[in-house]
């Protein structure tokens, strides 16, 4: 099965236009032959991430086109920390933060995945954080890593823990509020 990962800018602050986003996106993944796995809405409602689980990637850029966003192409991705059947079943838990880290030129996958291997257990000695999961892209350009935290701080002291660096740290939207990590149903 093919992840793919897209980003969006909504253009809005809302919690209405970001909910109408995540729906229309739901439809442009079916639309490309696949499925919306999860979606994760910042709480400022200004950006959207959201993993598509077998679409076609051109047809689902060229739906996700037609919204009139600012978008990125999907990107492949590889899911660790979790399974697929997890998110589905939203298992996976529910992230209160992500994380955005821009890899380092060099790193490769063999090397990342080792290395989060290694220091995953780490995270024991921050107990208020729970690691979720995280969306690696297969280009290695970046990761996504998804966290329950009860703030940004904790979050902050996790990653120094694993000594793995924040590029960027979104408080995301409750689920509820936005649809947020809303799987499309089969």
């Amino acid at each position: 099965m093919a992840l793919h990962l897209t980003e969006i800018l909504t253009g809005a602050g809302e919690r209405a236009a970001a909910e109408e986003l995540v729906e229309r996106l739901r439809t442009a993944a079916t639309e490309a032959g696949g499925r919306l796995l999860e979606v994760q809405v910042s709480e400022d409602f200004t950006r959207v991430f959201f993993v598509t689980e077998d679409a076609d990637p051109v047809r689902l850029a060229a739906g996700v086109a037609e919204l009139g966003v600012a978008r990125s192409d999907p990107a492949p991705v590889r899911l660790v920390g979790a399974t697929v059947d997890a998110v589905r079943a939203r298992a996976a838990g529910p992230a209160s933060h992500l994380v955005e880290w821009d890899f380092p030129a060099g790193l490769d996958m063999d090397t990342y995945l080792a290395r989060k291997k290694e220091k995953a257990p780490l995270y024991s000695q921050v107990p208020e954080v729970a690691f979720l999961r995280t969306y690696v892209r297969e280009d290695m350009g970046k990761c996504l890593c998804l966290y329950d935290a009860p703030d940004d701080a904790a979050v902050v002291r996790a990653r120094e823990v694993v000594t793995t660096p924040i590029d960027r740290l979104h408080r995301l939207a409750e689920p509820a509020d936005a649809a947020a990590a809303s799987p499309s149903q089969p």
